[in-house]
């Protein structure tokens, strides 16, 4: 007999890790690449700015637009789920400063490579994205009680195959979330009069 908090079975934590690899492979495409051919930018390693101040327009960075935000939030939900699903002891901090390193290491690749700049506002959105998915974890606990990671199991590989779908059918639809361009800010150089 299992207690809610403990960890899922070898079988189950095979499942769950498959399928977190599944879902972290997606996020980091779409997060790197928008869903496009993977590239690197021709400004990649170049000096650009950091956008520092989040949710507010700043130096060359415009403020985040809100359906930008609730998809941040959305794609990391899933995290929070995984992260409870895997480590069900951990506390929300730990479980947030997880999240926060994976969207911090996806914030620098994006910079560095020149898919995507550097916004702290992600990093706040993210984290809180997998922050209500912990909350998500910790409800269905509370619900399930020893039947937790078989729940847990069942709800992550479900939302998994969702995101594979879901890529599947953006990937083959129309639909595109832009042309990929490098993220370089052109500053103005003075004029000698």
């Amino acid at each position: 007999m299992t207690s809610p908090a403990s960890p899922p079975s070898r079988r189950r934590r095979g499942i769950l890790i498959l399928a977190f690899a599944v879902y972290l492979a997606l996020l980091a495409w779409v997060v790197l690449w928008k869903l496009e051919v993977p590239w690197i930018g021709d400004a990649a390693g170049m000096a650009r700015p950091i956008k520092l101040v989040p949710f507010i327009a700043n130096g060359d960075a415009g403020a985040s637009m809100l359906a930008e935000l609730v998809i941040n939030l959305v794609l990391f939900v899933p995290f929070g789920l995984f992260i409870g699903a895997l480590a069900p002891t951990w506390s929300w901090w730990r479980a947030g400063a997880t999240a926060l390193g994976a969207s911090l290491a996806l914030e620098t690749v994006q910079h560095l490579i020149s898919t995507g700049s550097f916004d702290t506002t992600d990093l706040i959105v993210n984290t809180a994205g997998a922050l209500a998915g912990w909350a998500i974890f910790l409800a269905v606990r509370h619900g399930a009680g020893e039947r937790t990671p078989t729940v847990m199991t069942r709800v992550c590989v479900l939302v998994a195959a969702l995101a594979v779908v879901a890529t599947v059918a953006f990937v083959a639809s129309p639909l595109h979330y832009g042309p990929q361009r490098d993220i370089v800010v052109q500053h103005s150089t003075p004029r000698d009069d």
